[in-house]
């Protein structure tokens, strides 16, 4: 089965889902403000689809690693999320707007699916010795689909529509079933009895993250990356309307964040071993930190330059976790370990914006300068962790 199944598959199947994600935000966004007439509302449904996948996320992954054929659970679990983006398009402006916020929340539940979800399967496409070179390509196709997607989303509904703009991001999830279904299973010795309930995979997973020196300073960092990230997002607007002359051309900032973190995987995929992974977390959130202080100088050009640098560090530290999380990760919490961490993530992403959101109005050198010191926070915090004496080896992760 591994061996009918390519990487191209792969890769193809993850652009596809993770670009019509990363459209359905600012879809989402602006449908509800052209349907339903207010910022407010739409920004509250935004924050309704991201902030449930905390609690979505671990669950998701506990029952991937259960399932003999986890891209059959996958393609499931794309399916309803897409479904979901249609059942709230059809809800805005006839249902209460307490009632679609509901449904996001439930829709959001599957979003790690998208992923970390998908990623956890990556060691059954492609043998071992190719895994550090796949797992930055997989780390590109989010590069890829986070300079794709807003793209899309503002170009379709500004032709279209934004209603237009949340049915093509459906249709992209769309896309990637087939490479979910056909995903590899699981083979015989792996599969193995299952005889601990989902609650208690739940709490062996956790143990692993937090039991396990280099997962644990990786998730830390990671997750402090992301506020720091989420932080910036909330001074886009401004930052383009400020500096740039126009809120729309904030825009830019992402893309040029894009492009520069899928140019520095590129570069990355070509000399997957050349430096230690645990090493790039925490060089990358330095590198994070100083973009973030050069954008404070609020000049273009520097700025350009601050967020072409923070894509420098934000491309390769996702595919340094993505490695470190396969290397500890033991087979039988594989799926619970990305999806967990994809939602601490999401959720630092979220707090950061959510924090940031009032501060950059009043004093935007400020809520920058805020991010910076996040950011370095984020390194130090890689240091914070215990060494070896904390770590638990993997036969003490008993399989039930």
């Amino acid at each position: 089965m591994t061996k009918r199944y390519s990487l191209r598959l792969y890769l193809a199947g993850a652009v596809a889902a993770r670009a019509g994600d990363e459209m359905s935000g600012p879809s989402l966004m602006l449908a509800a403000f052209a349907l339903a007439g207010s910022a407010v509302e739409a920004s509250s449904l935004l924050a309704g689809i991201t902030i449930s996948a905390a609690v979505g996320g671990p669950v998701l992954g506990a029952l991937l690693d259960r399932a003999g054929r986890p891209g059959r659970l996958l393609a499931g679990a794309l399916l309803l999320y897409a479904a979901g983006l249609g059942v709230i398009l059809a809800g805005l402006d006839r249902l209460p707007f307490g009632v679609t916020v509901s449904i996001a929340v439930v829709t959001g539940l599957l979003g790690p699916a998208l992923s970390g979800g998908w990623t956890a399967q990556l060691p059954r496409v492609v043998p071992g010795d190719r895994l550090p070179r796949s797992n930055v390509l997989d780390a590109m196709t989010f590069s890829m689909a986070s300079l794709a997607g807003p793209a899309l989303a503002g170009g379709v509904a500004e032709t279209l529509g934004a209603p237009t703009a949340v049915v093509v991001s459906a249709a992209l999830i769309g896309l990637a079933l087939p490479a979910a279904w056909m995903l590899p299973a699981r083979t015989g010795g792996a599969r193995g009895a299952r005889t601990m309930s989902v609650v208690s995979d739940l709490a062996a997973g956790l143990r692993v993250i937090t039991g396990r020196p280099s997962l644990a300073r990786a998730t830390l960092t990671s997750t402090l990356s992301c506020a720091a990230q989420g932080i910036l997002m909330a001074c886009v607007p401004l930052l383009g309307e400020r500096v740039l002359g126009g809120a729309g051309r904030g825009a830019v900032l992402l893309s040029c964040t894009a492009i520069s973190a899928l140019m520095a995987n590129a570069v990355l995929a070509r000399f997957p071993r050349s430096v230690a992974p645990d090493t790039v977390i925490w060089v990358s959130a330095l590198v994070q930190a100083a973009a973030l202080a050069l954008a404070i100088w609020g000049q273009p050009a520097a700025l350009i330059v601050a967020v072409l640098i923070a894509g420098i560090g934000e491309g390769p530290q996702l595919a340094a976790l993505f490695a470190v999380r396969h290397r500890e990760a033991p087979e039988r919490l594989r799926g619970q370990i990305f999806t967990t961490g994809a939602s601490l993530k999401i959720t630092g992403f979220s707090l950061g914006a959510a924090v940031a959101g009032p501060f950059a109005t009043w004093s935007l050198p400020g809520t920058l300068a805020f991010a910076a010191g996040v950011a370095v926070l984020a390194a130090l915090g890689f240091f914070v962790v215990p060494s070896a004496s904390a770590h638990q080896p993997e036969d003490r992760v008993k399989s039930g």
